[in-house]
């Protein structure tokens, strides 16, 4: 009997305007692993994240989170699962009223009833998981790019979800910091033991702490395999792509 996938997309597709984004999406993503999907821009990545997490329902198939088909759930029964997901936007999206301890807090403040003191010592650990110990009273507008997504990765993981989708959390920033911020959700994954979805466009540097990569290309997924597979695949599509000679179209959708 082969092992259930954590969760399961069986032939998603989601139309907008009359152009299939999604046409019939099928993946599995296992427990304990970090899948990063890759495409060119426009393809549907981000979208298909959103579907994962509820954001987004799909005009046909499925959906499975433990289990269950989340195409088919909604109000407190959409929102258990939610609970079980960490989301990383592109740009980190912090929030600009709120200072740096805030911003990490701010996903226990919300969802718990503990203390002032538990949630700020909550924070400020977080805070120190990620190498950022003492800027917590300093605002966004302070913080370098790369701090920016240290901060967000730090809020993501203070709910200690089952579940981290990341959106390009590596956009626009420079080889050296992008790195950094490979391994440091490398480091997360280690002590925090959940699941990682990364949306990349970072080749090669994804596949350094990538366990599995999917590929997407007309709103399919067209191969997925351990790192070193698709660096070593056939498939023209996907050696264009890792190679850095196949461009697409920036959709305004996306």
């Amino acid at each position: 009997m082969t092992k259930k996938a954590l969760i399961e997309l069986i032939d998603v597709r989601k139309t907008f305007e009359g152009v299939n984004i999604l046409d019939g999406v099928n993946l599995k993503i296992e427990r304990g692993e970090i899948l990063a999907i890759m495409g060119m821009s426009g393809v549907g990545k981000s979208v298909l994240l959103k579907h994962l997490i509820g954001l987004m329902k799909p005009d046909s198939g499925q959906i499975f989170i433990y289990g269950k088909d989340i195409t088919r759930l909604k109000g407190k029964g959409l929102d258990k699962i939610r609970e079980k997901f960490g989301f990383l936007f592109q740009d980190g999206a912090l929030f600009d009223s709120m200072d740096v301890l805030h911003n990490v807090a701010f996903p226990l403040r919300e969802r718990t009833n503990y203390s002032y003191n538990i949630i700020r010592d909550r924070a400020l650990e977080m805070l120190l998981h990620v190498g950022l110990k003492g800027i917590e009273r300093k605002w966004p507008d302070e913080l370098s790019g790369g701090m920016k997504r240290r901060v967000a990765i730090a809020r993501s993981l203070i709910m200690e979800p089952e579940i981290i989708l990341f959106d390009e959390p590596t956009t626009g920033l420079d080889p050296i910091i992008c790195a950094s911020i490979h391994h440091l959700i490398a480091e997360a994954h280690k002590r925090f033991d959940f699941t990682a979805v990364i949306i990349s466009h970072e080749v090669p540097h994804i596949f350094d702490i990538a366990t599995r990569v999917a590929m997407i290309f007309q709103g399919k997924i067209i191969e997925v395999g351990t790192p070193e597979e698709i660096k070593n695949s056939k498939n023209p599509i996907v050696r264009q792509f890792i190679t850095g000679s196949l461009e697409g179209p920036v959709n305004a959708i996306f």
